[in-house]
């Protein structure tokens, strides 16, 4: 059986268990009380009854309200309702332990299963924060499919994600530790983002992540600029600060409104339209653009070919593409996949 179906049928006999206990107290209260009123007759009311019952259920043991010493029925059915009571109450409270241990459980089972989808990912992203920075930056991910683990140190923020997207892949703990970048399988990924509100924590995170991987890109988040220069020598292979971006996005849509208009309209497509880079693996062979198994469709438009140390745009079929070259298209999640399989089917 599956861990989630194993978890998920356990969260139901508990339930189940609980809802029948309750019922099954609630009649032997009803059934107490109408068996004592008949054994002790008219000289007791039903709220006598009720209380002799619940006394002898619960093993109160105070003093008797009926009197039952010269009444050989109401010893017995005592006895019965005893008997029944306690083995009730023991299941009703193991129960209760059960059902409030199954959260417990239930989140146990979600980690362990966390962990082993993201020790099989390759190629997948880490992004380091879940405020509104990161919370951005998955969409972003998610619009075009790819794979990422997020990370952070607010339990709540996590949960909160993870109850509006169920197949959220997530950490909780430090990004600048170690252990947790090691748990996010930082070995097999393709880029950090060290987007978190703190610059010493941005920084410390670029700086453990490019220890871990040298190869990995690190992306950070800057709010001041006096600490750029801190995280490019600390290994961040880009700096992006929110306030200059804003900045430089509302000069846009005043000088050039129809660029930004076009941007804004290529986000919110139903196609995730993203303008794309592949690049070229290395143990790609040379060959011009013409040759290259690439199929002209809507999903996809070439743009240009960033080379060694300059841009080539709308490049000619005979233009030779090298290994390390990027290939920059306008494209949809799936043009994107098509370039790469051409890249590699050639490689």
């Amino acid at each position: 059986m599956k861990i989630e179906q194993f978890g998920a049928n356990f969260s139901r006999r508990i339930y189940f268990s609980f809802v029948w206990s309750l019922i099954g107290f609630l009649g032997i209260l009803i059934l107490g009380t109408l068996g004592y009123k008949i054994v002790g007759g008219e000289r007791y009311t039903y709220l006598d009854a009720l209380f002799m019952t619940f006394i002898t259920v619960t093993t109160i043991g105070y003093e008797e309200v009926i009197d039952l010493h010269h009444n050989p029925v109401g010893q017995i059915f005592t006895m019965v309702i005893a008997f029944s009571g306690i083995g009730l109450m023991t299941y009703f409270f193991s129960t209760v332990t059960a059902f409030v241990l199954e959260s417990d459980l239930d989140t146990t089972l979600r980690r362990r299963r966390m962990e082993k989808t993201i020790k099989k990912l390759h190629g997948h992203y880490i992004v380091c924060g879940s405020g509104r920075v990161g919370r951005n930056v998955a969409a972003e991910l998610e619009a075009t499919h790819r794979h990422y683990v997020a990370i952070d140190e607010s339990l709540e923020n996590l949960e909160a994600q993870h109850d509006k997207k169920p197949s959220l892949l997530y950490l909780h703990g430090d990004a600048s530790d170690d252990d947790v970048l090691i748990g996010a399988n930082i070995a097999q990924a393709r880029g950090v983002f060290a987007v978190t509100g703190d610059d010493s924590k941005n920084l410390m995170i670029g700086l453990s992540a490019k220890q871990l991987n040298p190869a990995v890109r690190v992306v950070t988040r800057c709010s001041d600029m006096r600490n750029v220069e801190k995280m490019r020598k600390a290994g961040a292979d880009s700096i992006v600060s929110p306030d200059f971006t804003g900045g430089m996005r509302i000069v846009s849509a005043m000088i050039r409104p129809h660029v930004v208009s076009f941007l804004d309209e290529m986000l919110r497509s139903d196609n995730n339209l993203r303008v794309e880079e592949v690049v070229i693996p290395d143990r790609f062979t040379p060959c011009e653009l013409g040759s290259l198994d690439i199929h002209r469709s809507s999903d996809f438009v070439l743009l240009a070919v960033r080379t060694s140390g300059d841009w080539m745009f709308n490049p000619p079929k005979d233009f030779l593409l090298q290994p390390g070259y990027a290939l920059i298209a306008m494209a949809t999640p799936h043009g994107r996949m098509e370039l790469e399989s051409a890249l590699l089917g050639d490689s």
